[in-house]
């Protein structure tokens, strides 16, 4: 097999594969030809060559999600390295496991003005859970400095020794430091960043390691609930009759559905489930936002829990942030291993366990279910807003809101549904989905920088077909995500193009001016067709009801290419659509 010359680029790559880090992201570049070199002559290893680091960070940060193994992105020094800061930080907010490995130059180049060179080391210290700073090999004996006073022979002695005794501790420190950042990223779930300089020659290569490095395991937490915190919780819960469960992003079969069921039976207890959730139950209150939206202030107070349990990733829904910051609970309780974030400003309790083991310890105790109408009382408003929903559904005319409708209900079961960021993860809120789909989304920092190609990662990650649906500044922004050679031929994208941010049409502000359309709104005449056509895909196009139903009929049968389906919406109907509809389900 054919190795890098370098002992530092060796170390690397035999670390990550004894870690089983499988796949690896590279986007080409000369500094970090060693570690190239090394992850595509090992079979082991499933190589990606992505050009564009972005799009290459957040197609590695899609196949992470789905893995739930850290993924290894592979640049060369300079620029390439700040373009996977996006992908980084969703990677930290969003808990997935992610590693970055970012070829720099020695020390000795850094500041002297030399090209493609910037500070590297810990570029991403707010963001990342781990920075490992490795250090540049010594190339040989020469490199060490002689003493003029001893005898020739002795001098080499000496300079071999000390070569030796030097070699050993860098590559000892770069042991540690990378069984450290694998570490972290395996069992923290979250990014890490390792820097690792080259020095030229950089594409020498041997047939045989000159190294063994030694493989370091992290002691995995325990995550048994406390005994305390149980009691306490059980007393508190049992103390009151209106308690709120409320789900942000969770990844899909994560708590089994005996302790769904269980909680169903409480009447003191109504379940608000997101979109991204992934929690599904008839006795369960999907499509939070249709709910909330048109509530008088009365009926806001009536909602407010007085133990508010929550669980999973960030909250899509502002309505929901709005109601419980304004009226909060009396106590707020977190389930996470990691992490509670103060979301309503009553933040109680940090249940440091997942929620699987938090429900099978706390549930079984629970005995009797305390008397409370709080449940009832808004299943009777969840059975009249979806009522009213239908019924504006039928009434209002081709727009953004009728064409989630429709494409949202086309999409085939068992598959994979990412959605992008703005209003298409705002407008999926307001819909029933089905409850065989896994629905993802980039909620941990909520950008739509990187949708498309966190996508794609997703499908190639897969066993099941993925549909991505967007929004048209979301798919222009990350255009390149289609520069992938890795593309499967079952992928689709639905693309509602409505010529510019509608989600701002929504939000306040002097819509219909030249300056709202151009900074805010940012009006565009763009259409994918030509994208398609230079990328390989399949494209189609609608813009009314008979052409959307028409297309989507054909558009999950198999094919050579992947396929993007453009449409068209009328950009001065769909705010007034949206907030009429809120009024009109009230």
């Amino acid at each position: 097999m054919t190795y890098p010359k370098i002992p530092l680029a060796q170390t690397v790559v035999a670390l990550c594969k004894a870690k089983n880090i499988k796949n690896i992201v590279i986007s080409p570049g000369s500094r970090n030809a060693p570690l190239t070199i090394g992850f595509t002559n090992d079979p082991f290893f499933k190589c990606y060559s992505i050009v564009d680091e972005r799009c290459a960070a957040f197609f590695a940060l899609g196949i992470a999600q789905q893995i739930k193994e850290p993924i290894a992105v592979v640049c060369t020094s300079g620029s390439a390295l700040l373009n996977y800061y996006p992908a980084v930080a969703e990677a930290y907010y969003s808990d997935i496991p992610f590693m970055v490995l970012s070829a720099d130059r020695p020390k000795h180049l850094i500041g002297i003005g030399d090209g493609q060179t910037i500070n590297q080391r810990n570029v991403f210290d707010n963001h990342i859970l781990y920075s490992a700073n490795l250090k540049l090999d010594i190339k040989d004996e020469k490199n060490v400095p002689v003493h003029e006073d001893l005898p020739i022979m002795k001098n080499l002695e000496n300079r071999f020794e000390r070569f030796l005794g030097l070699q050993k501790d860098i590559q000892e420190h770069n042991e540690i430091e990378l069984n450290k950042a694998i570490n972290f990223a395996k069992l923290k779930k979250g990014p890490v960043h390792v820097n690792i300089p080259f020095d030229e020659p950089l594409y020498e290569t041997v047939d045989a390691l000159s190294v063994s490095p030694e493989v370091v395991e992290m002691a995995k937490p325990d995550n048994a609930v406390d005994e305390h915190m149980l009691r306490d919780c059980f007393e508190e819960w049992m103390a009151v009759s209106k308690k709120m469960i409320l789900v942000g992003t969770n990844d899909p079969n994560t708590i089994d559905r005996q302790w769904l069921e269980e909680i169903s039976k409480d009447e003191s207890v109504i379940v608000f489930t997101e979109t991204t959730s992934n929690l599904h139950h008839k006795g369960f209150f999907p499509s939070i936002d249709q709910i909330i939206a048109p509530l008088s202030e009365e009926e806001q107070k009536a909602l407010q829990p007085d133990i508010l349990l929550t669980f999973g990733g960030l909250i899509v829904s502002k309505k929901i942030k709005a109601l419980l910051r304004k009226y909060r609970p009396k106590e707020h309780w977190h389930i996470d291993e990691k992490k509670a974030n103060d979301t309503f400003f009553s933040l109680s309790k940090h249940i440091e366990t997942t929620p699987q083991l938090f429900f099978e310890s706390f549930l079984p105790k629970i005995t009797h279910y305390k008397k409370s109408d709080y449940k009832t009382t808004w299943k009777k408003v969840r059975h009249h807003r979806l009522k009213k929903h239908e019924q504006y559904l039928n009434e209002v005319p081709f727009c953004d809101f009728t064409v989630f409708n429709k494409a949202l209900e086309a999409i085939p079961s068992n598959t994979v549904l990412q959605v992008g960021n703005s209003s298409a993860i705002r407008y999926t809120q307001l819909f029933s989905l089905n409850k065989t789909l896994e629905i993802y989304c980039n909620r941990g920092t909520s950008g739509i920088d990187g949708s498309t190609s966190t996508a794609i990662g997703c499908a190639v990650a897969s066993e099941k077909q993925t549909t991505f649906i967007t929004g048209d500044l979301s798919f222009f922004y990350d255009s390149n995500a289609l520069w992938n050679n890795h593309i499967p031929r079952n992928f689709r994208i639905i693309l509602i193009n409505n010529q510019g941010g509608g989600i701002f049409r929504i939000l306040p502000g002097h819509k219909n001016t030249e300056n709202f359309d151009t900074y805010f709104e940012t009006t565009h005449g763009l259409n994918a067709k030509h994208l398609c056509n230079m990328y390989n895909f399949e494209y189609g196009y609608a813009s009314n009801v008979s052409e959307l139903e028409e297309r989507l009929n054909s558009f999950y049968e198999a094919s050579e290419q992947p396929k993007l389906l453009e449409i068209f919406t009328p950009k001065n109907l769909n705010d007034e659509v949206l907030l009429n509809y809120f009024d009109f389900i009230k």
